[in-house]
């Protein structure tokens, strides 16, 4: 990626709405290879999708937790069950391998206490699955960010 797909990359970021006439005009660059450049970075798997950010007190998912989870063992058939059924969760909308006491950290949204039960007993019916902390967000301080492209420079 050169300045100029960085800088398309950037503006996207902040409103994925924007017209190629829109961007091309942001960037001083013409309509034609302002598009070719956008359609490469598509097609390179740089921009993998667009989507609207929605505020999840107003669509009734006010509760975000984070579950640390260990797994009873570390081969591949207990990673993979577990990688499959947290995919298939809708309530998780993240999920990370990660270092530490845990491996795996999960991103989860639910309407309440009562709705987090019900997720997490599902959870805890996976064979293996060892241990399960969850840690509650009391308020997000910063959510939805984009990427800091300008650091890569």
């Amino acid at each position: 990626m050169d300045k100029t797909d960085k800088k398309i990359a950037a503006l996207l970021q902040e409103n994925a709405r924007l017209t190629n006439v829109e961007l091309a005009e942001a960037i001083n660059l013409s309509a034609s290879p302002c598009l070719r450049r956008w359609k490469r970075l598509e097609e390179l798997g740089v921009v993998t999708g667009y989507y609207a950010a929605l505020d999840r007190q107003q669509v009734g998912l006010s509760m975000t937790v984070f579950v640390d989870v260990r797994l009873d063992n570390h081969r591949d058939h207990a990673s993979d069950l577990f990688e499959t059924t947290v995919q298939a969760m809708d309530n998780v909308i993240s999920a990370f391998v990660v270092s530490g006491a845990s491996d795996y950290r999960l991103e989860v949204v639910v309407k309440d206490l009562a709705d987090y039960e019900q997720w997490l007993k599902a959870l805890q019916t996976l064979p293996v699955v060892k241990d399960i902390h969850s840690n509650f967000a009391i308020r997000a301080v910063k959510t939805n960010t984009p990427l800091p492209l300008s650091t890569l420079e």
